[in-house]
């Protein structure tokens, strides 16, 4: 198959997958479809990994090292806007992030290699489920996927809106942030809105918390370490002439560094405890760590950076770009295994990620395959950083 027909076929099962959006752990026909085209290419398939998870597996040569290559399925529970002919045909769901544009590069990916595998070793690409959750790779993980599936390392990437198509960047060390969430109780006495002498008014009191957890980035945390504390919901148990009994108030949190981490909860806990007292009222803190942060090894990076620079402009290579505060499941698998996760530019016009105008850029297609076999190349050819 021609670089031309591969990428017509490739903008094809991309625009099949971005119409028909399944969220995350319940992936079966985007699965089902990736597995029959696996089989097609003459990869080994197992399906069920960790629920909706897929795992094609190539093997050419003598030789004992083994890559794995991994891509994101599911969508987001987004009503999609626009009139474009691929648009989502599931109502309230749509492939807001790309997931589509991830799925059909590494089956291209995978057409590629199989068609001309120029590699010397065993590769194994990784459909996963429910990143979005950051639940997805833990299940991988849980479902044996690498004593099933050992691997030297692994490598993943995301498309990034804003930079220009044909963009390249990653870096060594901490390229994503971890994500904790958390959900402070407060708790008054509630009462008639015209007698507010009579009650211990939890919305005052919450207010008063949202307002001092601004300064746990600005006044409690070293100013070196990035963080970020945002508080999104603020959810009552009243109505209009009515003082409620509780507040609770939810938000997230970013870092990098585990350290960080535990500092902000105890911020959280200490502020609202004592803010709310101040008030009459109580507060207690429920905190969850939902992603641990993406941190990108040395070799892989060096490999990942030789492939970049084969494959895309001079230029257009970012060896340190700036980290993201978002973060990314593919972590729970490099927590594991040495790897490199990277940013691809979806154009400078692209909506953001998690936009209901979003659609990824079919042109950024072709280039991701060729990164990936540049990779598989270096990797699988005896090629150490």
């Amino acid at each position: 198959m021609s670089h031309k027909d591969l990428h017509a076929e490739m903008v094809t099962w991309r625009r099949h997958l971005h119409a028909h959006p399944e969220t995350g752990f319940e992936e079966h026909g985007t699965a089902a479809f990736v597995a029959g085209l696996l089989r097609d290419f003459g990869l080994e398939v197992v399906t069920g990994v960790g629920g909706t998870g897929v795992v094609g597996t190539l093997r050419n040569g003598r030789g004992r090292r083994t890559i794995a290559l991994r891509a994101d399925m599911d969508a987001l529970l987004i009503q999609e806007h626009g009139d474009r002919p691929h648009r989502s045909c599931i109502p309230g769901r749509m492939h807001a992030c790309g997931h589509d544009g991830h799925t059909a590069a590494l089956l291209g990916v995978a057409a590629s290699l199989a068609a001309a595998p120029d590699f010397d070793g065993t590769v194994h690409v990784l459909f996963q489920p429910a990143e979005e959750h950051g639940r997805g790779m833990l299940a991988m993980l849980a479902d044996g996927l690498l004593a099933r599936f050992p691997m030297d390392e692994a490598y993943g990437f995301h498309n990034l809106p804003g930079a220009p198509l044909g963009w390249f960047g990653t870096r060594c060390g901490s390229v994503m942030a971890a994500e904790d969430n958390f959900e402070i109780t407060v708790t008054g006495r509630g009462g008639h809105a015209a007698r507010p002498h009579m009650v211990v008014d939890p919305i005052l009191a919450g207010s008063a918390v949202v307002l001092a957890l601004q300064q746990v980035v600005s006044r409690r945390l070293d100013p070196v370490d990035p963080a970020v504390v945002s508080v999104t919901e603020f959810l009552t148990d009243g109505t209009r002439n009515v003082i409620p009994t509780t507040v609770r108030i939810r938000g997230d949190c970013r870092s990098f560094r585990p350290e960080v981490s535990a500092a902000i909860e105890a911020e959280l806990r200490r502020i609202a405890e004592a803010t709310a007292l101040a008030h009459g009222a109580t507060a207690q803190l429920s905190y969850s760590r939902e992603f641990v942060p993406t941190v990108n090894a040395p070799g892989p990076t060096a490999a990942a950076l030789r492939a970049a620079r084969e494959t895309f402009k001079a230029g257009a290579v970012d060896g340190e770009a700036a980290p993201i505060m978002g973060s990314e499941d593919f972590a729970q698998l490099l927590a594991h295994v040495p790897g490199n996760f990277a940013f691809i530019g979806n154009g400078t016009d692209s909506a953001p990620l998690h936009n209901p105008e979003y659609d990824f850029a079919d042109a950024a297609l072709p280039g991701i395959v060729a990164y990936f076999r540049a990779l598989v190349r270096d990797r699988l050819h005896g090629g150490e950083a």
